[in-house]
């Protein structure tokens, strides 16, 4: 049976580790290891751990950055580490942030963390089950949050 990792965090202002395990339970029957950190920067190293010390055959990275601009730069440094250890485990590892500006207020931010959390566990799914699903979505401008973009029409 798979294991899919979660790693989040205590700086989110939204459970995002229980709305993925909530998705993917909806969906599949795997296991399932959750680790929290307290930040997005802890989160390269979480995942790198649920893959290499827990057996995870894919890693959900969530997280929420804050607007300022030091963490737009904190949030690409994460990015930065979480790609790292994708490549240095040869695993996907799935990063799930939600900039605290995204939302036009609370009640939009709340659900745009609950949605881009819930259609990435989808994406996971996919990967582990279904990558063919995948390729017929390619180029059809999927967005994880808001509404989809479409295909550009020629």
């Amino acid at each position: 049976m798979p294991t899919i990792g979660i790693a989040d965090t205590t700086f989110a202002r939204y459970n995002m580790g229980r709305a993925a395990i909530d998705e993917i339970q909806k969906n599949v029957s795997v296991k399932i290891k959750r680790v929290t950190v307290p930040g997005i920067k802890d989160l390269p190293v979480a995942a790198k751990k649920l893959i290499e010390e827990e057996g995870c055959d894919i890693v959900m990275a969530l997280g929420m950055p804050g607007a300022k601009e030091q963490d737009k730069i904190c949030a690409h440094e994460a990015s930065q580490g979480i790609i790292m250890a994708q490549l240095m485990t040869n695993t996907h590892i799935i990063e799930v942030f939600v900039h605290e500006n995204e939302g036009k207020d609370e009640k939009e931010l709340a659900f745009l963390m609950d949605r881009r959390t819930r259609e990435h566990a989808l994406n996971v799914i996919k990967l582990l089950f279904k990558p063919e699903k995948l390729i017929r979505e390619a180029g059809t401008g999927q967005r994880q949050g808001f509404e989809d973009a479409g295909p550009l029409r020629t």
